[in-house]
């Protein structure tokens, strides 16, 4: 598409999107994995956070996250999400720590996401996904999708294709 297009489509100026299609050609022409930690890392580091999730550990919580940790959630109107980015470890454990509070049941186990370990959570029988984004052994962004939409899938494995 042409820039000018691109530009109308979100909003950005052309000189933004000229410097994002750069960056994003640099990338795919280095080959640069997307995460840069090991799937063992990626697995303690989930488990770790579960845990701590699951007992409102809000020390631990803070613990294994980033201090500039950014939590991003997606309810799609159809389920209760926070409507904007929350930034910050102190207020993403705090959130964290009292949403275990607030509900009846809440349990976690770990799943595979997106070729990688993430969270599945429970919340009164609702389930939700978290992906969580790893670097230096601390959570640095936490997605959390409770939009039932996109979760229809969640507990089933995908056959991957050519």
């Amino acid at each position: 598409m042409p820039y000018g297009e691109i530009t109308e489509a979100i909003g950005k100026s052309a000189a933004t999107v000229r410097q994002i299609a750069r960056r994003a050609r640099e990338h795919v022409a280095a080959r640069r994995p997307r995460v840069q930690v090991s799937r063992s890392e990626q697995q303690a580091v989930v488990e770790r956070f579960l845990v701590a999730l699951r007992t409102g550990q809000l020390q631990e919580l803070m613990e294994v996250m980033a201090p500039d940790v950014v939590l991003i959630a997606d309810g799609g109107g159809l389920a209760a999400a926070a409507l904007a980015p929350i930034h910050g470890a102190e207020l993403v454990a705090k959130l964290l720590a009292r949403a275990n509070r607030v509900v009846t049941a809440f349990e976690t186990t770990t799943v595979w996401l997106n070729g990688a370990p993430a969270g599945r959570i429970e919340i009164d029988g609702e389930p939700a996904a978290v992906s969580l984004v790893v670097e230096n052994g601390r959570v640095t962004r936490i997605y959390v999708m409770r939009n039932p939409r996109k979760l229809t899938r969640l507990d089933e494995p995908t056959e991957l294709a050519r």
